[in-house]
């Protein structure tokens, strides 16, 4: 059974329709580097606007959560995953979502009901229990001791500090050979999460204050990975059916067993599917020292260290053949893979070389900074090995045990840990926001995009196209292609084009049509793939005229004075502005 085709044809069955997987790099959305859930793309829908698909969608979506990036090599933890949802914009609510959830996994799935519970919100001091929720598990057939209220902390959603929010229902599945228990403690480790679906019925505005939503949302998301798992009886991840095939490629490429090697063998197998389908991305993404840049090289540099302990040789192609497994078995869903597969290849093979020579590198500074004499590598000198030359402290430590010293590993974490403190605290508020991201300053700032676009394609050349942006309440990130640094003429050129557009106040016009009428056109349609068949198109005048989710003002006008701060490399062939309106 292959549960993604299942999930689709049962919810288009009652009703939903099926809307593309977004790319990995979120668009237009500040929050987070990568897509991290199904609802993300759909943030201007479920804050009212109108989807060209209606009100009842489903689909299969691709995400990368970086949280839990020093827990992948245990049994069920991914980097990349891909989230099965369904969702009502304004139309169904509790009854009828629980009832979709409990007929596709009790009917479709034939998961047996004694093994599934729940949980539901148990309410609080501004909003009652939810026994709407919990009444309509009990009419299905789930006992009352199968079911648990918790509160805000865990069966309560919000993005953000403010917003649409409300509470939600996870169903659980019992994951053991022992005796099922009459009574659910969701403490029990034994009882697995499969299934969420959040009820947004409430708003939270930034004083706290709690009112009803006119349209009341569900978002649903189940991990298709999980799943997977537990349907085969696998309790890891990586003996299911998604891994076992690169799991036994893995064994044979080593000589060696999963069995005493798991950890590698996992990281090494995530690491690679996630770095492919982030090379992959429209995007254009290539490792670098920032951003979703800094992620891949950090992935890719983390596999090729668990491959040296595995024994592969560095000049092998083990992560080649890894990639093309990956690509092969995902691009009948996601097309970039096929249309990119050359450029998968060439990001994991330029990467690793350069890595190599950094481990060199890193090797000739440790003989260098490293007092053969002492018995204790101090703190200092392992971070800068880390910091400054790229050195893994893994390999700090093993070159020390080779020469029968040891290595202040406290002393190193404590820098460590400062570290962190301090790039998080530069990037704080790079990516807050969420479903109350879409303030005035932001809308102003997705319109500004376009003209700026729209004035690249005059200044440098019609080949511009947008690879990537990023909105912040403060500024506008914008990625384009192109060869060569930007004179001070071609830049003053472009905001002297953006301001006259914004000073002429052109109307800014939202038209809804199928994909192909917005191709023949003449709309920009980068990520086309993305998009459903019937789009939304933002035209400004004969100026410029692009696909996009919004939101926008109404005329040009409102903008004030766009001005450019920062031309600067992305990465090979790729310029990024940066740019604020005054």
């Amino acid at each position: 059974m292959n549960i993604r085709d299942e999930f689709i044809k049962f919810f288009e069955k009652n009703g939903h329709k099926q809307i593309p997987s977004s790319p990995i790099v979120p668009e237009n959305d500040p929050t987070v580097l990568f897509n991290t859930a199904g609802m993300q793309p759909l943030v201007p829908y479920l804050m009212g606007e109108e989807h060209p698909y209606g009100r009842r969608l489903c689909d299969y979506q691709k995400c990368v959560r970086l949280t839990d990036l020093d827990e992948i090599g245990d049994k069920t933890h991914h980097t990349f995953f891909e989230m099965l949802g369904n969702w009502s914009l304004g139309d169904y609510f509790k009854k009828e979502a629980i009832g979709y959830s409990f007929e596709f996994l009790t009917k479709v799935l034939n998961i047996p009901l004694e093994r599934l519970a729940i949980t539901v919100f148990a309410g609080d001091n501004k909003i009652p229990r939810d026994e709407v929720a919990a009444n309509r598990w009990k009419e299905l057939g789930i006992s009352e001791d199968r079911i648990a209220y918790l509160g805000a902390e865990d069966n309560f959603w919000i993005a953000g500090e403010s917003g649409p929010c409300g509470g939600d229902t996870e169903i659980f599945y019992f994951r053991s050979d022992d005796d099922i228990p009459e009574k659910f403690d969701p403490s029990d480790d034994r009882w697995v999460e499969i299934w969420n679906n959040v009820f947004m019925e409430f708003y939270k505005d930034e004083n706290g204050n709690i009112t009803e939503l006119k349209q009341k949302n569900v978002d649903t998301g189940m991990g298709l990975e999980r799943i997977v798992a537990v349907l085969e009886g696998v309790d890891d991840n990586y003996k299911s059916s998604i891994w076992s095939d690169i799991i036994k490629r893995l064994e044979k490429i080593s000589g060696l067993s999963y069995e005493g090697n798991e950890k590698s063998m996992r990281i090494i197998a995530d690491h690679i599917r996630t770095s492919v389908f982030i090379a992959a991305d429209p995007a254009g993404i290539k490792p670098s020292n920032t951003d979703q840049g800094y992620i891949l090289r950090r992935l890719i540099r983390r596999y090729i260290r668990q491959a040296r302990k595995l024994g592969l040789l560095m000049e092998s192609d083990f992560d080649e053949q890894i990639a093309l497994m990956v690509i092969e078995k995902y691009e009948k869903y996601y097309s970039e893979l096929f249309d990119n597969k050359q450029v998968v290849l060439d990001v994991l093979s330029s990467e690793k070389k350069k890595f190599v020579k950094t481990l060199e590198k890193g090797l000739r500074e440790f003989e260098k900074l490293v007092d053969m004499d002492t018995k204790v590598i101090n703190k200092d000198i392992a971070f800068k090995l880390y910091d400054t030359y790229g050195f893994p402290i893994e390999l700090t430590l093993e070159e020390a045990d080779d020469r029968g010293m040891k290595v202040d590993l406290d002393g190193f974490y404590e820098k460590f840990r400062e570290h962190q403190e301090k790039s998080r605290t530069a990037s704080k508020g790079k990516f807050k926001g969420g479903l109350s991201g879409n303030s005035e300053v932001e809308t102003k700032y997705h319109t500004a995009t376009h003209l700026l676009n729209a004035a690249l394609k005059k200044v440098i050349g019609p080949e511009v196209h947008q690879l990537g942006s990023n909105i912040t309440p403060e500024r506008l990130r914008f990625d384009f292609p192109c060869d060569h640094k930007m004179t001070d003429e071609e830049k003053k050129q472009t905001e002297e084009l953006v301001n006259k557009w914004i000073e002429e106040d052109l109307p800014v016009e939202k038209l809804e049509m199928s994909k192909e009428k917005a191709i023949q056109s003449g709309a920009e349609c980068t990520f086309i793939d993305r998009y459903p068949d019937v789009v939304t198109v933002y035209k400004i005048d004969d100026i410029s005229m692009e696909l996009c989710g919004g939101p926008h003002v109404s005329h040009t006008g409102e903008l004030g004075h766009f001005k450019i701060k920062k031309e600067e490399a992305s990465s090979a062939g790729v310029r990024r502005i940066k740019a604020i309106l005054e």
